[in-house]
């Protein structure tokens, strides 16, 4: 990443739809070159108006795979869809990329904001946006982007806009200028997901090898797995011990901490070691208990706070869970080691706790073992332990030595 001293090196992409923000983003350009960072524009506009930008439409647009023609349809909504994946692959060939800045409404930030979650996390990223005041989870999702609100409409230069359009230009100067690579002695760094039915296990598997890795707790919320396998895509991480794969309860029965299909495709596709269980697939997560779905009504629940209800899972669903994760197992190409937890999956699932129910266990476990292929190096091990047990924290630990 540059520096001003070196910033000849590497740039700061200024990118969005020129034909209507052209001031504004220039404006955000020249502040970043005041600051010492090289500039290189980007426009994004499907109009087919020619503008300043060092880089014009017409070339983004022929990075996508049905060439330009793709993009430039005469239909606003196919031509925006399409625009966003050419960008994307333009992104993705760019080596001297050191940080990208975008400003606009919520075409515009549509627009940017998906390339901007396929570059690396550290990457420096800064979306002003008249959407970023409301829920910005669909252009956020799991990377780190700064969005920053834009007060008034992207539409012209005042006295409001030009103080914020200046304050992201020179937040995006200041991450590039003074980016922190990692320590070369810095230990390696693992992946674990946890939540509050597993915490003794993490917490316990963490300090056992907190002397040798830096251990990166996720919260399974969905966005918390999500934002751990980016982090296994940006190969930031050396490993993952996925001891809490409840997200996955969430994306099959409908609940709101669910993950996406692409869940485990980040190991799937880097084959780092992988060290998996499964914590609280016991439950599914709903809000207040009003917002549980009518077809719902009559399940179990536990109340686990006025604003969450959980609801154990049956053996049909296990079932059903145990053949999805097993077969993402199996495409993974990298060393694989499936703990099972005989004695429970979370600490609602113990003998004498409201959803201990060893039948739906049994579903889950024997349809995990019957669906995953085992090889030299992916392997099956059943546990007696709980969860959150002595035993089976060793076993994962054990486990996870022996495959990094």
């Amino acid at each position: 990443m540059p520096s001003p001293s070196n910033a000849g090196h590497s740039a700061a992409y200024v990118a969005g739809t020129f034909d209507t923000k052209e001031r504004e983003l220039a404006f955000v350009a020249d502040c970043l070159r005041r600051a010492g960072i090289r500039t290189v524009t980007v426009d994004l506009a499907t109009s087919g108006a020619a503008t300043s930008a060092d880089v014009p439409a017409a070339a983004v647009a022929a990075h996508h795979p049905g060439g330009a023609a793709a993009v430039f349809t005469g239909d606003r909504g196919s031509a925006i869809a399409a625009m966003t994946e050419a960008f994307r692959r333009f992104v993705a060939t760019r080596t001297d990329l050191a940080g990208l800045v975008s400003a606009g409404g919520s075409g515009g930030t549509a627009l940017v904001t998906p390339a901007m979650r396929d570059l690396p996390v550290g990457t420096p990223k800064v979306m002003v946006s008249t959407m970023a005041s409301g829920d910005v989870r669909p252009y956020v999702g799991p990377s780190d982007i700064c969005m920053m609100y834009s007060v008034t409409d992207v539409s012209g230069i005042n006295r409001i806009s030009e103080q914020i359009l200046s304050n992201a230009a020179h937040a995006l100067a200041g991450m590039i200028a003074h980016h922190r690579p990692p320590s070369a002695a810095a230990k390696p760094a693992i992946g674990l997901t946890m939540f509050g039915v597993t915490t003794p296990c993490v917490q316990a598997v963490a300090a056992a090898l907190a002397d040798h890795y830096d251990c990166l707790v996720f919260h399974a919320t969905g966005t918390g797995g999500q934002s751990m396998e980016k982090l296994v895509d940006s190969r930031l991480l050396a490993g993952v011990i996925d001891i809490t794969t409840t997200e996955v309860c969430d994306l099959l029965m409908g609940g709101v901490l669910a993950c996406t299909e692409d869940r485990f495709g980040a190991v799937i596709r880097t084959g780092l070691p992988y060290v998996v269980s499964c914590g609280a697939l016991d439950m599914v997560n709903f809000g207040a208990p009003e917002t549980v779905p009518e077809h719902y009504r009559g399940r179990l629940f536990y109340p686990h706070n006025p604003q969450v209800t959980l609801m154990r899972t049956t053996p049909e669903e296990n079932a059903r869970m145990g053949v999805w994760i097993g077969e993402r197992l199996n495409r993974m190409e990298g060393p694989v080691r499936l703990l099972i937890p005989e004695g429970g999956v979370s600490a609602l699932d113990r003998p004498g706790q409201l959803f201990h129910d060893p039948e739906a266990d049994r579903a889950l476990f024997e349809a995990l073992e019957r669906t995953v292929v085992q090889t030299a190096g992916r392997r099956v091990i059943r546990r007696p332990e709980h969860i959150n047990d002595p035993g089976f924290v060793a076993a994962l630990v054990a486990a996870y030595r022996e495959i990094a």
